[in-house]
């Protein structure tokens, strides 16, 4: 049984019910798999619920002891249940480096230094295995993948996994419905956003925040306007060839050893 704790963790996992129940006309009360508990009904709470009813998830008030119970073998971060916790059983065992954005959010305070990855619409999986495989080789924390348009199905896509050469099963990855949503959060909690475009500062110029997120765009289009609006400094990589630009694996990796390289020469 997995237990969901945080108003929006459980927001989209009910979002994702309701339009399955639209999609598929489903009749109320078909969702066996998962229930909401709950104590305290704010407005938050309540807009929960009413989405809840109508996606066929089943809720229960219980007592803060139940709440408690529920929680009690989450990591100490996610056990802030706020009056409500949904458990989901039944659902195919996922790879076990796919994370919960929010989750992963609760806990990132615990680190002083961290690199997050922002993949923009990045839907070559050769190209997300390679950005996988210098994850892992240069101490990424995290990855983020959007949804929708990109190669996110990343523990069943061979190719990923076979161009990553296995690091697709250990970077963590989070993978979101929103990726300008993902930027405003993470810079809530104190990262800095870094875009990487030909156009931008060289990236020796760059005094690289201790918590710091780059953004790889697309291979054709590059970063996306909105999320271009949340970068704090665009970053390019000095180079002396006759084309364009380097491939986005390439790119991401030659930044992700910068990153790597001056966390070494800190630590002597």
């Amino acid at each position: 049984m997995k237990v969901i704790t945080g108003f929006h963790s459980i927001e989209e996992r009910v979002n994702v019910f309701a339009k399955e129940k639209e999609r598929t006309q489903k009749k109320a009360g078909e969702v066996d798999n998962c229930k909401i508990f709950y104590n305290k009904i704010g407005p938050r709470v309540k807009k929960i619920l009413e989405t809840a009813q109508k996606a066929g998830v089943a809720a229960q008030k219980v007592d803060e002891a139940k709440l408690v119970e529920l929680v009690q073998d989450l990591p100490q971060a996610l056990q802030d249940h706020r009056g409500i916790v949904m458990t989901v059983t039944g659902e195919k065992q996922r790879a076990q480096n796919l994370v919960d954005f929010e989750s992963w959010l609760k806990q990132s305070d615990e680190k002083q230094k961290q690199t997050v990855v922002i993949l923009d619409k990045v839907t070559d999986p050769h190209n997300v295995g390679a950005i996988l495989r210098s994850c892992d080789q240069f101490g990424a924390d995290l990855v983020i993948i959007p949804e929708h348009n990109s190669a996110s199905n990343i523990g069943e896509n061979e190719v990923i996994g076979r161009t990553s050469a296995g690091a697709s099963a250990w970077v963590p990855v989070s993978i979101v419905n929103n990726l300008t949503r993902a930027a405003e959060m993470l810079k809530q909690k104190g990262f800095w956003i870094y875009g990487a475009d030909a156009g931008g500062e060289t990236c020796s110029n760059i005094d690289f925040a201790d918590k710091t997120v780059i953004i790889m765009g697309s291979e054709g289009n590059g970063i996306s306007s909105l999320l271009e609006k949340q970068c704090d400094s665009i970053v390019s990589i000095p180079t002396c060839g006759k084309i364009d630009s380097l491939n986005v694996s390439v790119a991401a990796g030659v930044l992700l050893y910068e990153l790597y390289r001056r966390k070494l020469q800190n630590q002597k």
